[in-house]
């Protein structure tokens, strides 16, 4: 395995061995928060990131407060979570993909941003926060409908220009007090953002749909994510055992670093940019 420090010259020698592991190959990736943090969306565990307690699937479903607390917290962030746009990492792997160089993008996140940057192959492994679900009734929402409904029903709430957004688009409210949650308008059952929260499983067929992505490709490249979520060490995990080559590209340790072909120290837009020069030229 090489590693790389922080140092340009290293930085820059080591991805030409990227390029030269990945050059001729249909290349999946697989991305984690440390993508989008050029966009303006933090991440749980990267440097500096503020010590947070996600809250968990059995919370949120179990408890009125918890479910309370999640869509004063997620409403007042929503804004700025939606108006975030792609980043030039996002624009590579899009690139990367348009000349096939990369077969699809499997996502930890859960912003979209793959998408509005131009990706077409995208498995969103823990969901998108474009969709709220009743668990009931399995009605779906559109999140700009459910935010609309959310302030009517809630006119007291004023949302500020600047918000310190959290890593899913929530912000740690002041106070939850009279406030109405949302719920379904077929059944009036409990509505859920269509994500995977801590605590839950990754859905099977997801999975599943990754996993089929990465075995019509000959390679693997990891960018902005640490691996500490189960589901992309499984993924890795897979293309280990095929003997592939992987790429990490990361700020700080990963749980697949001795594993890795390639590890790159450095943030995810320049290396994708470099990448994608390289791969498309």
């Amino acid at each position: 395995m090489t590693t790389v420090v922080h140092d340009d010259a290293a930085t820059s020698a080591d991805i030409d061995r990227a390029v030269e592991a990945l050059a001729g190959r249909r290349v999946a990736v697989l991305t984690g928060a440390g993508v989008s943090t050029d966009s303006g969306i933090p991440d749980y565990r990267g440097k500096g990131a503020p010590v947070r307690t996600p809250m968990t699937a059995q919370q949120f479903l179990a408890n009125d407060d918890a479910r309370r607390r999640y869509w004063v917290g997620s409403h007042l962030g929503w804004r700025a979570f939606a108006a975030a746009a792609p980043n030039a990492g996002h624009a590579a792997l899009a690139e990367m993909e348009r000349t096939g160089a990369v077969s699809g993008v499997v996502t930890q996140n859960v912003d979209g941003l793959h998408l509005r940057a131009g990706s077409h192959r995208v498995v969103e492994l823990h969901g998108t926060m474009r969709r709220v679900l009743c668990t009931h009734c399995g009605q779906v929402f559109d999140r700009r409908d459910l935010a609309a409904r959310v302030e009517a029903d809630n006119p007291w709430i004023t949302v500020p220009e600047r918000v310190a957004l959290g890593p899913d688009g929530d912000v740690l409210p002041e106070s939850t007090e009279g406030f109405r949650v949302p719920s379904c308008t077929v059944c009036g059952g409990l509505l859920k953002p269509d994500v995977v929260f801590f605590g839950e499983f990754v859905p099977l067929e997801k999975f599943r749909e990754a996993e089929q992505l990465l075995r019509g490709s000959d390679a693997l490249l990891v960018a902005g994510s640490s691996l500490v979520v189960n589901s992309g060490v499984r993924l890795v995990e897979r293309a280990r055992r095929r003997r592939i080559p992987i790429v990490i590209v990361n700020r700080g340790q990963t749980r697949a670093d001795s594993t890795a072909t390639v590890k790159i120290d450095a943030g995810t837009t320049e290396v994708l940019q470099a990448l994608s020069a390289a791969l498309t030229g």
